[in-house]
Formats: C-alpha cells, sequence, structure tokens
C-alpha cells in the first residue's frame, strides 16, 4: 500500500485483502458486536461510564488479529474513518451472508 487509496471502494476492496483469514475476520467480527452491544446497554442504562470499553473492543479484537493471524498492519493508521467505515460494513456483510468467515 504505497500510493494513497482515493476512493471508498478501492479502499473496501483492499481491506477485504488484509481481512482474508477466517479468525481475522471473526476477531473483528466479535470486536465489532461487543461496541455494539455496550453501546446498546450505554443508551438503555445511561450508565455513560462502561463506553470505555468501546474502543477497548473494536480496536483490541482488531489489532490483535491482524498481529497473531493475518500477520499485516491494520489500515487504520493511515484511512481511520474508512476502517472504521469498512469494520461496520464487514460486520453486516458477515451477518448477513454476504460475506463469509472463510473467504
Amino acid at each position: 500500500m504505497s500510493e494513497r487509496i482515493k476512493t471508498f471502494s478501492e479502499f473496501y476492496q483492499f481491506y477485504l485483502t488484509e481481512h482474508s483469514k477466517t479468525g481475522t475476520r471473526v476477531f473483528h467480527f466479535i470486536g465489532t458486536l461487543l461496541v455494539l452491544l455496550v453501546i446498546g446497554y450505554v443508551i438503555y442504562s445511561g450508565k455513560e461510564r462502561f463506553l470505555w470499553y468501546v474502543p477497548i473492543f473494536g480496536y483490541g479484537f482488531a489489532w490483535l488479529s491482524h498481529t497473531m493471524i493475518e500477520k499485516n498492519s491494520p489500515a487504520t493508521f493511515r484511512y481511520p474513518l474508512w476502517s472504521l467505515i469498512s469494520d461496520f460494513r464487514l460486520f453486516f456483510e458477515l451477518l448477513t451472508g454476504k460475506q463469509k468467515f472463510n473467504s
């Protein structure tokens, strides 16, 4: 990834290649699910103090999978917003069956 990616469509294709292993996709799915559950709990309960779990679950699961499973560097550092959007897109595509856990 030497050149800057200019469109989200291009980035998402790159993102999928960086998340090609089953374990990486499972870890990202679990992390994103936990993020959504925490946000839902905070909205339901009004206990904002639990929001500190969001980056721990969101980044923790993702970065762990990139380090130990995929053996690459997260794109978050160069494309933070597109990476965040892509995490949620992949989550919902896995949930609906548009993407598979084993690519």
